[in-house]
């Protein structure tokens, strides 16, 4: 046993360092890295913070060997070089488990949370035992899986701290949506109505139970809600367009209509979906001129963006033209001239299509003929347009369009 006992002594003094290094040097960075939050300068501070956790883990790591309670008695008995074994995989583990405290990972998780850096935020404090996390920190965990996208995190970890701070409004709001945007409106509500028990004027709550409402198809009990918002003066886009929505599910069109309207003018007349559930409104309630005014605006919003459409249909028709699908490289070609009827060589590459590769001359002929008529409007033609020019006047002028064509 005695010999056990040194080895083990032994070990501890060849890694412990003078008494008090560690822990001066921790204090100081954390003092510097304290500093530097003051002045908001994150980029310091995280040096001396990850410095400062490193310090904490070694620190952390001796008590642990200090405090390792060997099996002695079971040691004695096996052979030396055994039990050195044994010993150096009992104090490796000992310093791999051992923690740092929390008042140093807390100040570095902020960091990082401050920095925008939500996974090693999140992956401190994840590993700190829940009773020891501020509500400060609690919330950090919380919103950084929310910042990374991580709904199922957020919302284990937002309901881990709503039961901690019930009156968290913030948190509750956030963490009803998050029910909410995961099909689980029932539980959202549930959160929501708990605190409003105590609080119905919280308008971030307030705004999340109503949408959890109308998502489970509870209109009255939404309306309500919205109803409440706007005694608030809660006069949001969001808001009113949800109100009136709520209220086109109710028939009452008349108050779907008053808050409808304003919707679409805080949203500068670009909400397509409110335009057009405010041209339904008028058209029911007989405002016809102006339902049809909200419908055609509607109509207009809700077509694709013209410029991006050019650029797909092009590249559509290109594609299956050179895979051999001729009569796709048609379609898609002609959907393009929709978008850019202007565009000469379109016209030539349908009317090539035809003749070449599908059964339909007339339409070659037809195709061949509108790509002449802008053609030979063109002041400055290229080489390659002059050609091209060429060609589909010297196949009008020698071909029998009537008859099927094969491939050249």
């Amino acid at each position: 046993m005695n010999k056990i006992l040194t080895l083990f002594s032994l070990a501890l003094l060849t890694v412990l360092p003078v008494k008090g290094e560690d822990s001066d040097s921790l204090s100081i960075c954390l003092q510097k890295g304290d500093s530097c939050m003051q002045q908001y300068n994150t980029f310091e501070a995280l040096k001396y913070y990850q410095r400062a956790y490193e310090l904490g883990k070694a620190v952390a790591g001796k008590q642990a060997k200090d405090t390792l309670k060997l099996p002695i008695e079971d040691l004695d008995k096996l052979p030396q070089e055994e039990a050195d074994k044994i010993i150096d995989r009992l104090i490796a583990g000992a310093v791999k488990s051992a923690t740092v405290p929390y008042y140093i990972s807390a100040k570095l998780a902020d960091c990082y949370y401050k920095r925008g850096n939500y996974f090693q935020c999140s992956e401190l404090l994840k590993n700190t035992p829940e009773d020891s996390l501020s509500h400060e920190s609690f919330r950090q965990l919380a919103y950084s899986y929310k910042k990374q996208d991580d709904t199922g995190s957020f919302i284990y970890w937002a309901s881990q701290l709503v039961a901690r701070y019930p009156m968290d409004g913030e948190m509750v709001a956030g963490l009803t949506l998050a029910f909410t945007q995961t099909e689980q409106p029932q539980n959202g509500i549930a959160c929501a109505e708990k605190y409003c028990k105590v609080d119905t004027t919280n308008i971030e709550v307030n705004r999340a139970l109503a949408d959890a409402y109308f998502v489970d198809r509870q209109f009255p009990k939404a309306t309500k809600i919205y109803e409440r918002l706007l005694e608030q003066g809660d006069s949001t886009f969001n808001t009113l367009y949800s109100a009136g929505m709520c209220y086109t599910k109710t028939d009452s069109l008349e108050r779907a209509y008053q808050c409808l309207k304003p919707a679409l003018w805080l949203s500068k007349m670009q909400h397509a979906n409110c335009a057009w559930r405010l041209g339904v409104v008028c058209v029911d309630t007989k405002r016809f001129e102006e339902g049809l005014g909200y419908l055609d605006l509607a109509t207009q919003l809700l077509l694709p963006d013209t410029t991006t459409m050019k650029a797909i249909t092009l590249s559509k028709g290109e594609a299956y033209y050179l895979t051999e699908h001729y009569d796709k490289a048609v379609e898609a070609w002609k959907e393009h001239l929709a978008y850019n009827p202007s565009s000469i060589a379109t016209y030539y590459n349908i009317a090539s299509a035809y003749y070449y590769y599908l059964p339909d001359g007339q339409m070659a002929k037809t195709y061949y003929e509108k790509f002449l008529n802008l053609a030979r409007k063109e002041e400055k033609p290229t080489q390659q347009l002059t050609e091209m020019i060429e060609k589909a006047e010297m196949l009008l002028r020698t071909t029998n369009f009537g008859k099927r064509k094969t491939k050249k």
